[in-house]
């Protein structure tokens, strides 16, 4: 039995390749620091993107976009910020989100959030 963590490693799998199809650059998958953790740094046009996966199993689950609260919204600017920081980035980048459904084989496009 695949569990949750499992199957959201591959859904980052799935995201990325999907990504790379759209001519995004790939710079990491799983960036994390023992303060915060990127699912996806992607860069295009001179821009960072920081993705956020969702992977849902049914759509009876809801939409993993739904699931980006206030709180993650939060999260996922600070360690952008961090990111942004520790890279010591100086162009444009965004927050944004990507969901994964059933067998990783369904992802939707890329959402930009901020």
């Amino acid at each position: 039995m695949t569990t949750n963590y499992a199957h959201g490693h591959i859904a980052e799998q799935y995201a990325a390749a999907h990504l790379k199809q759209l001519g995004y650059k790939i710079i990491e998958i799983n960036w994390k620091t023992r303060y915060c953790e990127i699912d996806i740094v992607a860069e295009k046009s001179s821009c960072i993107y920081f993705v956020e996966v969702k992977y849902r199993q049914t759509a009876a689950q809801g939409f993993g976009l739904d699931y980006i609260t206030p709180k993650k919204l939060k999260q996922m600017t600070f360690a952008a910020e961090f990111w942004v920081q520790d890279h010591n980035w100086k162009s444009d980048y965004y927050l944004a989100a990507i969901e994964v459904y059933g067998d990783h084989n369904l992802v939707s496009e890329l959402v930009i959030i901020e």
